[in-house]
């Protein structure tokens, strides 16, 4: 069997994937990842998170590179602390969405990110973000009004997977549809933005073939991502259509998982 073509960039889910259960990141993964720098492999966050989400994460890391935010609607230069690209939802297709969902999902409530932050209706449950100077509520009317990096779509029937189907057959030929929660709440991105269509935008910049990308992930939004990267991993603890759709399986995110697998590929040099 022909051994992979050479790492040059590792792109890494968060949340599941480094970000342990108790929200932690172990010193273990933080020093797999100083290999990789190491090495000379650059290292892009590729996560559904907000930039507001990332400091505490870039820091335990040491990472001062590029975050893909928002399932790929943004790209945050972490060294300069700006959005440096965006790839939204236009206003239009925002209205038309909101329109069309809440006809087909009654009781759904919804929110909107983009580069500032978060606008939601009162009804729409907080589970992070409460409190925070980046996050107002919003009459209906304020979702609609302007481009959107991500909108959000929560329902209480507690099943995910099931409100995904749901919401594709409603609206899944104008934008992009995933989730990446145990609970029932729907990220929606524009049509054709995803982790990987970013991802691969930043690589054709850099003149980084997929086959030299190295990806890790867990959930339903890393899949395009996992596909598209020349070799991926997913987490031992992911959901099942992920461990069913790649081939490479590591340990869970609680076992050091991608610390494992990089550690392997990127072995600690000796100093002389």
């Amino acid at each position: 069997m022909a051994s992979p073509d050479p790492v040059r960039l590792v792109a890494t889910d968060l949340d599941g994937t480094i970000v342990r259960s108790d929200e932690t990141i172990t010193d273990r993964t933080v020093a797999a990842l100083d290999r990789v720098r190491a090495a000379g492999a650059e290292i892009v966050i590729v996560t559904g998170r907000p930039p507001r989400w990332l400091p505490y994460v870039a820091d335990r890391i040491g990472h001062r590179g590029l975050a893909i935010c928002s399932n790929g609607a943004l790209v945050y230069d972490l060294a300069a602390e700006e959005v440096v690209e965006t790839y939204p939802i236009e206003a239009s297709t925002v209205l038309a969405l909101v329109e069309q969902l809440r006809a087909g999902i009654p009781g759904a409530s919804f929110a909107v990110e983009d580069h500032e932050g978060m606008r939601h209706e009162a009804a729409f449950p907080l589970h992070w973000d409460a409190g925070q100077a980046a996050v107002r509520a919003v009459e209906a009317a304020g979702l609609v009004g302007s481009p959107a990096a991500k909108l959000l779509l929560r329902d209480a029937s507690g099943d995910p997977d099931a409100l995904l189907v749901r919401a594709n057959d409603i609206v899944g030929r104008l934008a992009e549809l995933t989730h990446s929660s145990s609970t029932a709440m729907i990220e929606i991105s524009a049509a054709g933005v995803t982790k990987a269509s970013t991802l691969a935008a930043i690589c054709q910049r850099r003149s980084i073939d997929a086959a030299h990308v190295l990806a890790f992930g867990d959930m339903p939004n890393d899949l395009p991502l996992l596909a598209w990267a020349g070799q991926a991993y997913a987490v031992a603890n992911a959901h099942t259509s992920v461990l069913e759709a790649v081939e490479q399986h590591t340990a869970s995110v609680d076992d050091d998982g991608v610390a494992q697998v990089l550690e392997r590929l990127f072995p600690e040099r000796l100093r002389p």
